[in-house]
């Protein structure tokens, strides 16, 4: 519980406590378990934070894992109180808003990585397949991203008349298609590509640009127009 007195960070040796660490020689020089037991703060009874942290890590495929992860499946560590779950899931949403607010304000290839982020924190950890709209306006920067459709996606599934609809509604000159794998394999399929061409004759009759296609895992986002297939 967390109100429990729990082994915490003060119990460590000054040279090994994170937070010291972080001070002293930046957060780069601390492990991923050393920056998740910051955010933590203390352990459970019988458990020290660095344990929790580590077995955190192991249990969910390390921190990108962690941050694809929402409070509910966080329930299933036992000792891990509402409060610290609170925190984690807090983390994720700020580096949501963060990647979010950077689209907003330049265009979108101005940082490519950034994109690959944004889809990733929003996308890549589903277990079901989603498929998203970024709408952009002439700029190119990001008015909004939507989740419009969810399970099995393919041309029967994914409806342009309401991505038409949802451009013309933001008033958006230019859309980047997203959808994740579940899978793990972020290789565009037959399916996808066709979709994708689809959706960009359907765009182009309300003068809406499709700039790409970006296939989402929890660890990688693939480029469609990188590959030539946008």
């Amino acid at each position: 519980m967390d109100g429990l007195a729990t082994p915490g960070l003060k119990g460590l040796p000054a040279d090994s406590r994170p937070r010291e660490k972080l001070l002293a020689r930046g957060p780069g020089a601390l492990s991923d378990g050393e920056l998740l037991a910051l955010l933590l703060r203390t352990g459970i009874a019988g458990k020290h934070v660095l344990q929790l942290a580590q077995e955190l890590l192991e249990r969910f495929g390390g921190i990108a894992g962690l941050l694809h992860t929402g409070a509910d499946a966080l329930k299933q560590i036992k000792g891990l109180g509402p409060a610290k779950r609170a925190e984690v899931v807090a983390v994720l949403e700020l580096a949501r808003r963060a990647l979010a607010q950077e689209l907003r304000q330049r265009q979108v290839f101005d940082s490519p990585q950034a994109v690959r982020d944004y889809l990733q924190l929003q996308l890549g950890g589903k277990p079901h397949e989603v498929f998203a709209v970024l709408f952009l306006d002439s700029q190119n920067r990001l008015i909004a991203l939507e989740e419009l459709f969810r399970g099995t996606l393919s041309q029967a599934s994914v409806y342009p008349r309401e991505i038409v609809l949802r451009a013309l509604h933001h008033h958006a000159s230019a859309v980047v298609l997203a959808h994740n794998h579940p899978s793990g394999v972020a290789q565009p399929s037959r399916a996808d590509i066709d979709l994708t061409s689809t959706l960009r004759s359907a765009l182009t009759l309300v003068d809406v640009r499709v700039l790409d296609h970006f296939i989402v895992t929890r660890h990688s986002a693939t480029s469609m127009a990188e590959q030539g297939l946008v």
